[in-house]
């Protein structure tokens, strides 16, 4: 049996695994840094068991110490909603204004991070939802309103939290030339038409898969410097249909927390 060489050890007792519990390390994408991309990846709580579990088996290489936060609620976010903001935020490279589509889990807590990095930030929610507007300014956003609206400068690139495939032309149309619009979810809805003059002038759409453990490396080393505190609703595991119900319809701000009953 191979030994482990790099326990975990904290205050939440060990290692915790993300999303990307491992990947074959030979196909071509893990060949070129792109582990993100496997062919052959297992995910945590999708085809290795133990997501919600209080016990768990986990590749070591794919565990990462949470120092900085003793708190597992708190901390709970940073390896879902955390880790693909922070992807999310470096596909949209040195971009000054940062807007942000869909102010929930991941966006308060990348929206931290950019203030940290002195980014400016510009949220976008639905168009009546006042509570995560105020959420956002509270959380130093330059600037809140609709996903109806414009923002009052240009944008330097646009990150979509929000799976809806219609905000696409709407952040092309806000960003400047040469600008990006990321889609930061693993499933949007169908994009639609739109005219070419709003890619026109160097504009680009990405998507994002996935993390790489590099992005786990920087982000849970870059969190507690930046100061970032997760605003979480919990909810025990019995309960998960609630909790979507009410992410749904937007019934709390930032984070929902599932707990083992």
């Amino acid at each position: 049996m191979a030994s482990c060489t790099n326990i975990l050890l904290g205050p939440l007792g060990g290692g915790r695994s993300p999303w990307l519990g491992h990947t074959c390390g030979v196909c071509p994408y893990c060949a070129t840094h792109r582990e993100n991309l496997c062919d052959r990846p297992i995910f945590t709580g999708h085809g290795r068991d133990g997501g919600f579990a209080t016990h768990t088996v986990a590749d070591a290489a794919y565990a990462f110490a949470l120092d900085g936060f003793d708190d597992p609620i708190a901390a709970a976010p940073l390896l879902c909603a955390g880790l693909i903001g922070w992807r999310s935020l470096k596909l949209a490279g040195e971009a000054h204004r940062i807007g942000l589509y869909g102010f929930g889990a991941a966006a308060h807590i990348i929206a931290q991070v950019c203030r940290w990095q002195g980014r400016e930030v510009y949220a976008f929610t639905q168009p009546d939802d006042t509570a995560a507007q105020a959420h956002a300014l509270s959380l130093g956003a330059r600037w809140a309103g609709g996903s109806d609206q414009s923002p009052p400068e240009p944008l330097d690139a646009a990150i979509l939290f929000a799976p809806v495939g219609g905000l696409v032309p709407v952040a092309l149309g806000a960003v400047a030339k040469g600008g990006r619009v990321v889609c930061g979810g693993i499933h949007m809805s169908d994009i639609p038409r739109f005219p070419y003059r709003l890619l026109w002038q160097e504009r680009q759409i990405l998507s994002v898969a996935n993390l790489t453990r590099q992005d786990a490396v920087e982000f849970l080393q870059l969190a507690p410097c930046a100061g970032v505190r997760t605003t979480t609703t919990v909810y025990p595991l019995a309960r998960v249909n609630e909790a979507l119900a009410d992410l749904r319809t937007g019934r709390f701000q930032g984070a929902a927390v599932l707990v083992p009953d």
